[in-house]
């Protein structure tokens, strides 16, 4: 008599490795759609392979390299089954870090580990991120899901990538670039983007708010306002670096994430240099005030934590600006004027001075927020 089947041991302990093939299965058309001829092997593959042929053509081509995830806000896409968009998320969080120096993305992988593979929310995890590397130019060559039964709850998953690009040596933008008279450029932003989401889910939790619940204020339901993707700067702002003298005027660039508008340009400004950036120029959208409100805290107090409206900053020559305005604004990123480097005595008051281990320069905020659908709102 024939002996049953042995049950897989695997198996047995929660991993279903099939699961995760289906999973692959259903993600491989949108992950191919970033590929160009550059990516060789395909999906599937131990290692994902890009040919770098192109390097040859730089003087000296230098790589930049970006890590990162997209923090609790999953829980939020958790709570509301609707995974679609925090791919976005995590191609802004990564890819946007490495056009800060001025290098074009070549590539990126992925990482998800989850407690159970559930294949449909896993394609739509990736589908979001092929959709972000598409938008930014970049091929999603390889990535990892993860299966943690025991460590992560069966609806829990967490989401990572990193990704690699290259500039020109002596193209790098920085703060050694920056010099007293640039003008501070602000970049609108989506939304939240994906930072300070634990005050959000604080503020939402202690309000007694379910995200499925509509909000008049936001125009839809509490997740869907909150799940907005990040915007991505990364092709805008590389067609901006490669328009000829409005280009050049370009010193350098800040993406505003963790820490808020002062510390991330603090970061990109050189020593001994200050900057005032002037709140009146923009009022932060209504996802912030309403938040804010709720939470019973003035929106000066969410500085550190939210971008309030400004998902990236230029330092720019004064005779580009307007330049540079006009062209951001065309390409859909509302973009005005916050402030002016300054290499003169400092004013007393308390600023930023650096950030994240960097002692660049010092900026603080002043004035008071324009109101809501002020002319000057530069945020959207």
């Amino acid at each position: 008599m024939a002996s049953a089947p042995h049950e897989n041991p695997y198996s047995a302990a929660g991993v279903n490795t099939a699961a995760g093939d289906l999973a692959v299965e259903l993600m491989k058309s949108a992950v191919r759609r970033t590929h160009g001829p550059e990516v060789l092997g395909g999906v599937g593959g131990f290692a994902g392979l890009f040919d770098a042929s192109a390097l040859r053509d730089y003087a000296k081509p230098l790589l930049a390299t970006s890590t990162d995830g997209v923090g609790t806000k999953v829980a939020i896409a958790q709570a509301i089954d609707k995974h679609d968009t925090i791919g976005e998320d995590l191609v802004g969080m990564v890819v946007d870090d490495i056009v800060v120096v001025g290098a074009r993305p070549l590539f990126m992988t992925d990482y998800i580990a989850c407690g159970k593979v559930v294949p449909q929310r896993i394609a739509d995890i990736v589908a979001g991120i092929a959709r972000g590397c598409s938008l930014t130019g970049t091929a999603l060559v390889g990535g990892e899901t993860a299966e943690h039964p025991g460590l992560l709850g069966i609806d829990d998953y967490d989401v990572a990538g990193a990704a690699t690009g290259v500039v020109e040596a002596d193209r790098i933008l920085g703060a050694d670039r920056v010099k007293g008279g640039d003008v501070v450029l602000a970049l609108a932003s989506s939304g939240l983007h994906s930072n300070g989401y634990s005050l959000v889910r604080h503020i939402i939790a202690g309000a007694g708010i379910a995200y499925g619940a509509a909000s008049a204020d936001l125009g839809g339901t509490w997740g869907e306002a909150l799940l907005e993707p990040t915007r991505l700067y990364t092709s805008p702002l590389l067609r901006l670096l490669d328009d000829g003298a409005v280009g050049s005027g370009i010193h350098s660039l800040s993406h505003v994430t963790g820490g808020g508008i002062a510390a991330n340009l603090a970061r990109v400004l050189p020593q001994n240099t200050w900057v005032d950036v002037d709140r009146s120029t923009w009022s932060p959208s209504p996802v912030f005030r309403v938040l804010a409100d709720m939470g019973g805290l003035e929106l000066i107090a969410t500085e550190g934590t939210w971008n309030l409206g400004i998902g990236f900053l230029a330092v720019v020559a004064p005779e580009i600006a307007d330049a540079a305005i006009a062209a951001l604004t065309a390409e859909g990123i509302a973009t005005w004027q916050v402030g002016v480097v300054r290499d003169d005595v400092r004013p007393e008051g308390e600023y930023e001075q650096g950030a994240k281990g960097v002692d660049g320069g010092a900026v603080r905020l002043v004035g008071t927020y324009a109101d809501a659908g002020h002319p000057a709102n530069g945020a959207s």
